[in-house]
């Protein structure tokens, strides 16, 4: 019988640990499109052996948050507008799709969570912090989500989210925002009135105008 790896191995808790640390720092728009990494680059940022370094890169390479070329070079990918407008094609169908299903769950409680979440939002934003900007801002749509109880649907929201991080930091230098995104009032509002086609409007407007705009 194999040896079965317990939760506090140290390379399973390193590669965790690069893994979630490079992930979210693409998500977040902390690395430009186009930008080079290397394993021993990765390894010292994160204080780990090649050995996590490689097998987190593999995997966010298996996720299309990385591109690898044929001679090894690793970077976040520079998208094209055709896969700009297929990821923002995705985002409405997903997103759409998990609000309206978590509109019936969606209590007072969760309404002033998202408020809350909101005003965040609004603080980078006046801040000019982009990375802050698209942290707070997915953290809105994520709380929203998690109420639908579709944990497939919403690791396929994210999976897509993780691909334009780099992608949504460069929209974010274009649309020089002064405000909170309009559509999370629009969201808001429906979700407190309960109105399931103002709020399905609300969302795919939301999550692809910008993107749009991007790549037009």
């Amino acid at each position: 019988m194999s040896k079965s790896v317990k939760p506090s191995d140290p390379v399973l808790s390193a590669h965790d640990r690069v893994y979630r640390g490079l992930r979210n720092q693409i998500m977040f728009g902390q690395i430009d499109p186009g930008h080079a990494l290397t394993l021993r680059g990765i390894g010292e940022a994160f204080g780990v052996s090649m050995t996590p370094a490689r097998e987190s890169v593999q995997r966010l390479v298996a996720e299309g948050a990385l591109f690898m070329s044929g001679s090894g070079r690793v970077s976040t990918p520079e998208l094209s507008n055709e896969r700009i407008e297929e990821l923002s094609a995705l985002r409405s169908l997903i997103e759409v799709e998990l609000a309206s299903r978590a509109l019936p769950r969606a209590h007072l409680a969760l309404i002033e969570r998202l408020k809350a979440i909101n005003g965040m939002v609004g603080t980078a934003v006046s801040e000019y912090d982009a990375v802050a900007y698209i942290r707070t801002n997915l953290e809105f749509h994520r709380t929203l989500y998690l109420r639908a109880q579709a944990p497939a649907m919403l690791a396929m929201a994210e999976t897509v989210w993780l691909q334009l991080g780099p992608t949504m930091r460069a929209l974010y230098g274009r649309l020089q925002r002064k405000e909170p995104p309009h559509f999370h009032k629009l969201i808001l509002s429906a979700l407190a009135a309960g109105d399931e086609p103002s709020l399905r409007l609300a969302v795919r407007s939301d999550v692809t105008q910008g993107l749009r705009m991007l790549a037009s």
